[in-house]
């Protein structure tokens, strides 16, 4: 069998060497050690809808539709695909923990041999990282991942957010935001500090540069809160406070939630927002309590403090967390996409067992064809997971890549 780990060392001894711009012939001249003829990276698109390919001066390729391919089969399902009739080809999901980057592109004469499954993964989590370690130096990979120029107030908000996706073996946050390309207002954050997984979803006034402004200043307020050690009610007040400061009249809405990984206590401070949904085994069991505090900017127009709600989750629960944009799409004729829209589709995800990831694409994907591809708000979607790892391996609804032991969600 061939071993992938020389490739993977290979790579991780020379990405060094080299700016952005010569990873694709980096990853090419990795090929020979695993037996293959090439290797490309396909990239997903900010929309999720095309892998477009990361290729050197003078090559040429075609990108490929995320719904329609095999490529686009081992971005969505997480596993590898290749076809009967394409014998020297195989397409391997590119994978940072657990975050979506695209796929890796595979020729060799072995491909077809499932032996070869193993190597591939290994040197396609090696790209992954050197991917990731290399793409801050130079704008080869965001101006891959574009299709459409990208305005300054999707800009801010996009080089604020964290990676969409995080996981770990009891913990599952992931994450969509749209349009990608001229976002504003809404912004979400995430981090985990020992037992307590920390959740910010935001929601600011208006649209543009003003909005993403606005956002900027929220989600490091809500960042510098939670550094400083401030519990959850004290961050509210603090992020309500930096907002009354610098946008005097205007406000944002706001989930905030803490989650112990140990018990899954999760408790929430709704500032305005539209509400979260719990779901248990498959289904929507039910809203979780609508605002506890106004909206962040107003609290001097109430004397109360926030109020923290407590939820007890149980094993495997999932938390579903949404803005406006999401229930408030109208298709042609007026109708809003509305809650039990919205419920109904990621009962059925659920039930057919999607990656959580691969249910938040679906899910603005179909806000987007409902509303004929033009969002009149930021839509954005947040699932959280708790699964903690006494729970039976049936109930976890892992999928399990044939890396020699990698679990991947």
């Amino acid at each position: 069998m061939v071993d992938g780990g020389d490739a993977a060392r290979w790579l991780h001894l020379n990405a060094p060497r080299g700016g952005p711009d010569e990873l694709s012939l980096l990853v090419s001249r990795a090929a020979p050690a695993i037996g293959a003829t090439d290797m490309v990276i396909y990239l997903a698109d900010y929309t999720q809808s095309s892998l477009v390919p990361l290729l050197g001066a003078g090559s040429s390729g075609a990108e490929l539709t995320i719904d329609s391919t095999l490529a686009g089969r081992a971005f969505t399902s997480l596993e590898v695909q290749r076809a009967p009739e394409d014998p020297d080809r195989l397409w391997v999901p590119l994978l940072l923990g657990c975050e979506r980057l695209g796929v890796l592109e595979i020729v060799s004469p072995s491909a077809g041999d499932p032996a070869q499954d193993r190597p591939a993964w290994e040197v396609a989590v090696a790209v992954a990282q050197v991917l990731v370690n290399r793409r801050l130096y130079g704008d080869v990979v965001e101006r891959i991942r574009r299709r459409l120029p990208m305005q300054v107030a999707a800009e801010t908000v996009w080089g604020l957010l964290p990676p969409l996706t995080f996981a770990t073996d009891d913990l599952v946050i992931t994450a969509i935001l749209e349009p990608c390309y001229d976002v504003g207002g809404d912004i979400f954050d995430y981090a985990l500090n020992g037992d307590v997984l920390s959740v910010g979803l935001f929601d600011t006034c208006g649209h543009g540069i003003k909005a993403s402004a606005m956002a900027s200043l929220v989600v490091s307020a809500y960042r510098n809160a939670r550094r400083t050690g401030l519990d959850l009610v004290d961050t509210a007040i603090s992020i309500d406070r930096w907002v009354r400061s610098e946008h005097r009249g205007l406000f944002a809405t706001a989930l905030l939630a803490e989650l112990d990984r140990r018990t899954g206590l999760l408790r929430i401070i709704n500032a305005g927002h539209p509400g979260a949904m719990l779901l248990r085994d498959g289904k929507a069991v039910r809203a979780l309590p609508g605002p506890t505090a106004l909206p962040l900017g107003l609290g001097n127009l109430s004397p109360r403090r926030p109020r923290v709600h407590e939820e007890a989750l149980h094993p495997g629960d999932r938390v579903l967390a949404y803005t406006d944009g999401i229930t408030d799409a109208r298709g042609a004729d007026g109708e809003r996409f509305g809650l039990d829209r919205l419920v109904d589709f990621v009962e059925r995800a659920l039930n057919d067992r999607l990656p959580s990831p691969e249910t938040m694409r679906r899910l603005v994907r179909a806000v987007l064809v409902y509303q004929q591809e033009q969002l009149d708000d930021d839509a954005t979607a947040l699932i959280l997971e708790w699964q903690p790892p006494h729970l039976p391996l049936g109930h976890l609804e892992h999928l399990t890549a044939s890396d020699g032991g990698t679990t991947l969600r």
